[in-house]
């Protein structure tokens, strides 16, 4: 099979080392040309491009077998509401509006967020998506919706992503907060902290893509309902003698458990 990564992150990197692995063909792509090599090494090709690059995007699917988009907004320009609008509507919906109008078998790496603070007693994919008007949730919705609208579309919505040696570890990311934000972050305090290794979030996109699934799939560790931000970064900031955070509630997620009893159901199991 050959296959198409968008976005080779830490997610797309461990996926696409899987696939190579497995004996498939897998094109990389990323925006920074000092990459290539970096992704040579788990890629059979590699293509410098921006994924809203509609006749660069064409180019590359060119007869793939599927297209999957782990694209990524910047994180310097993910943490204020006025710089995330440009950057998540090139980064999300431009992107998952050029794949899908490239290939017909796309699958989009989505996020919780578009449940916003979410509604009932349990987050599943029934729950209605939220309306905020954030540009992160907002986008991240119009990018599902652009993929779902093909025959072969499928999204898989993950939590925040943890676990490879290059992620800031949780102390590292408050400490940050603190340096460089002033303690001050665009989270929600309530909403619950739920994660995913990266090789589970690697996971959930190969069985997707393998198993020919399509719609909408929660791909969150739901064995245990963790606990809140507030919770979680209050003690790390007690542990180092650090102010509490404010969470400024611009970015909402779930602050009810989530659910991902569909895709167990298919027959995925979470490894980490």
């Amino acid at each position: 099979m050959r296959y198409v990564i968008i976005g080779c992150g830490n997610v797309g990197m461990e996926l696409a080392r899987r696939w190579t692995e497995a004996g498939h063909q897998v094109t990389g792509t990323t925006t920074t040309p000092g990459r290539v090599e970096e992704l040579r090494e788990v890629c059979s090709d590699v293509a410098v491009l921006r994924g809203s690059d509609r006749p660069a995007v064409e180019r590359v699917t060119d007869g793939a077998d599927a297209v999957v988009l782990t694209v990524s907004p910047r994180l310097a320009r993910s943490f204020d509401a006025g710089q995330r609008v440009a950057e998540y509507a090139d980064t999300l919906t431009a992107s998952a509006r050029t794949a899908a109008e490239a290939h017909p078998r796309v699958v989009f790496t989505s996020s919780v967020s578009v449940y916003g603070a979410g509604t009932g007693a349990v987050v599943d994919e029934e729950t209605p998506t939220t309306t905020d008007p954030d540009a992160s949730p907002r986008n991240f919705v119009a990018a599902e919706q652009a993929v779902l609208a093909t025959t072969g579309g499928a999204v898989v919505r993950i939590p925040d992503v943890y676990g490879h040696p290059r992620d800031l570890d949780y102390p590292t990311r408050v400490k940050l907060a603190h340096e460089v934000l002033g303690g001050s972050v665009p989270f929600s305090a309530a909403a619950l902290l739920y994660r995913i290794d990266y090789r589970d979030a690697a996971a959930a996109l190969d069985f997707v893509v393998s198993e020919g699934l399509t719609g909408i799939y929660n791909a969150v560790p739901d064995a245990v309902t963790p606990r809140t931000n507030e919770e979680m970064f209050g003690e790390i900031c007690a542990a180092e003698g650090w102010p509490a955070l404010t969470f400024r509630g611009e970015i909402r997620t779930p602050t009810v458990p989530l659910s991902s009893a569909k895709l167990r159901g298919a027959g995925f199991s979470f490894a980490h």
